[in-house]
């Protein structure tokens, strides 16, 4: 029997922080720059999120790096600002013995795949389908469909796993089984999504889905 598919989301499912750029970019370019403001930084990260301009333009048009300097002032801000759940590796790694794993975020490409490799994810995901290498963000469905035609899996056979609402709507639509993974007092509304609140209880949550 054909595995299943897990496709996670990465800030707020796999790193802890959902809002990593209003909770932790704009503070730590703000602490390089203070009359950077909040709307330029996040119109700028947007466009990197996207892959309209690669990560070393991105800190170039916030001024607060150049060619010297840009990838300390990135790795900066990857290394200390941005912290895993440090239950996922070891659920991870049960879960991939009856489950095929992937990844769907937005991010910066060149961000993605630093992480990726600094916690060993590629190791565990057999595929990940970030914003800035695709051109499109959550919530719009074509990344979903970008991921459903990696995964060469019908909808049905695939749950997708993300702290925000807005962002499960889509892959409900498209018939993919969700699972709202709540960080925080907030409530999900969307009706027949399972909820999470750590990694430890994900295993049998997945048998409730299917």
């Amino acid at each position: 029997m054909e595995k299943k598919w897990i496709i996670f989301d990465v800030m707020g499912v796999i790193f802890k922080v959902g809002d990593d750029t209003n909770d932790l970019l704009v503070p730590y370019v703000q602490q390089i720059d203070k009359n950077c403001s909040r709307e330029k930084i996040n119109n700028i990260y947007l466009e990197a999120s996207l892959g309209s301009i690669s990560s070393s333009e991105f800190w170039k048009k916030l001024h607060v790096a150049d060619d010297d300097n840009f990838s300390e002032v990135e790795k900066r801000y990857l290394d200390n600002c941005l912290t895993i759940d440090e239950q996922f590796i070891d659920v991870a790694k049960q879960l991939k013995n009856n489950y095929n794993l992937a990844i769907l975020s937005n991010d910066v490409s060149e961000w993605g795949k630093y992480l990726r490799e600094k916690y060993g994810l590629n190791e565990l995901v057999k595929f990940s389908i970030i914003s800035g290498d695709v051109g499109y963000r959550k919530p719009s469905e074509e990344i979903y469909k970008i991921a459903l035609i990696k995964a060469n899996v019908s909808p049905e056979n695939c749950v997708f796993i993300d702290d925000r609402d807005k962002n499960l709507i889509p892959a409900q639509k498209l018939g993919m089984k969700t699972i709202r993974f709540l960080r925080d007092d907030t409530e999900c509304k969307i009706a027949s999504t399972m909820t999470i609140e750590s990694f430890i209880n994900l295993e049998k949550t997945l048998c409730n889905v299917w």
